[in-house]
């Protein structure tokens, strides 16, 4: 039994079964937190005092101007008395070991097991979300359990996952949890991955950076109206982050949700190919993600895989070395190819690893080394 298997075992009796947002997967971790309908109250960072008990939130592109009471869009930061507070600093509403593979990371210590993890809240609202339970819920409408950094660390290493993961919802409301849970992680030797929409601002992001090893950016579209109409945020920003991450030395995956007549069109996709060629080169994985009907967007279908296959060669045309396809569990487009030999050099099944022939960050068969992070 491994223990991705001993976690769904022990799940029966936890008192966290069939909450809203989690997995089935999701277990309970005796003496390393307890269930808790509190809120925190931690002091927020990155926002400034202005008159009259008034706030403004420097976190991310919103920008909330705020008074007494009141909460910024992501509903889990509170003006407080003319002070900004977190309300869901440790209140974890999700929680799981999944592999690497699924935020997806394919060039991230790929065969890992990750242990993963999020709040509620957002600060976006995505009509194609996912996770809406948790991620367009206040924190008072979902089950919690209390999970501070030190447990969060403890549980890692007790369920040896060399790595954390900041998914599910949008880790950047999250943001001071999930600062210092990765500087405590990083002095166990334990990594941090972030799976994030983006939308943050260059100075915590550049703060977060210093304490993380791999980010995955959910790139939504590659126009504005889109942004607008299904997303409710900018794109720039977005950019913005990628160019920032790209040129910190921290790791870079991105992935495009594909979704049939919103973000499909060819056209589009070759301008954004060639935005990241220029922008940040041709080496970090960009992964076509296969859309399924949920949320707000019911009344389209899954996205046909030949559409996947031809965005994926209008990719590698344009010069990207790794385009991957998601959500297509067996398609050729999982697997990494070398981009001097074209061998194939990992093999991969949904979130199987099958086959790797690299040696250290090298490909076997010709020398070339492969961008990512192996070892």
């Amino acid at each position: 039994m491994d223990r991705r298997d001993f976690l769904r075992f022990t799940l029966t009796g936890s008192s966290l079964l069939g909450l809203p947002g989690m997995s089935r997967a999701t277990p309970f971790f005796p003496g390393s937190g307890s269930p808790s309908a509190r809120l925190s109250r931690v002091e927020a960072r990155y926002y400034q005092k202005l008159p009259d008990r008034e706030i403004r939130c420097d976190l991310c592109p919103r920008f909330c101007q705020l008074g007494d009471k009141e909460r910024g869009f992501c509903g889990v930061r509170e003006n407080q008395d003319g002070k900004y507070y977190t309300l869901v600093y440790g209140q974890v509403a999700s929680l799981n070991v999944d592999p690497i593979e699924k935020k997806p990371f394919f060039h991230f210590l790929p065969g890992s097991e990750a242990f993963s993890l999020a709040t509620a809240g957002c600060n976006l609202s995505c009509k194609f979300c996912q996770n809406w339970e948790i991620s367009q819920m206040r924190p008072e409408q979902v089950k919690n359990i209390y999970l501070p950094p030190e447990d969060l660390v403890a549980s890692c290493e007790r369920y040896r996952c060399p790595v954390i993961a900041y998914t599910y919802t949008e880790p950047v409301i999250f943001f001071e949890y999930m600062y210092d849970s990765s500087l405590l992680a990083r002095k166990k030797g334990i990594k941090n991955v972030v799976v994030t929409a983006g939308y943050i601002n260059p100075d915590p992001l550049a703060e977060l950076l210093r304490v993380v090893e791999a980010i995955k950016v959910d790139l939504k579209a590659f126009n504005q109206n889109f942004y607008s109409e299904y997303v409710r945020g900018q794109l720039r920003p977005v950019l913005d982050t990628i160019k920032q991450i790209a040129r910190s030395g921290c790791w870079l995956e991105i992935v495009y949700l594909v979704i049939p007549t919103l973000n499909d069109r060819p056209e589009e996709i070759r301008e954004m190919c060639r935005w990241l060629k220029n922008e940040i080169g041709p080496d970090f994985p960009l992964h076509f993600s296969r859309f399924h009907p949920m949320y707000l967007i019911k009344n389209l279908p899954p996205t046909p895989v030949s559409t996947l296959d031809r965005l994926r060669e209008v990719a590698l045309a344009e010069g990207l070395h790794y385009v991957y396809v998601g959500n297509v569990p067996g398609h050729p487009g999982e697997n990494t190819f070398c981009p001097k030999c074209g061998k194939l050099i990992i093999e991969r099944y949904g979130y199987i690893i099958r086959k790797k022939e690299l040696s250290g960050n090298k490909c076997r068969y010709c020398g070339q080394v492969i961008a990512g992070v192996w070892s």
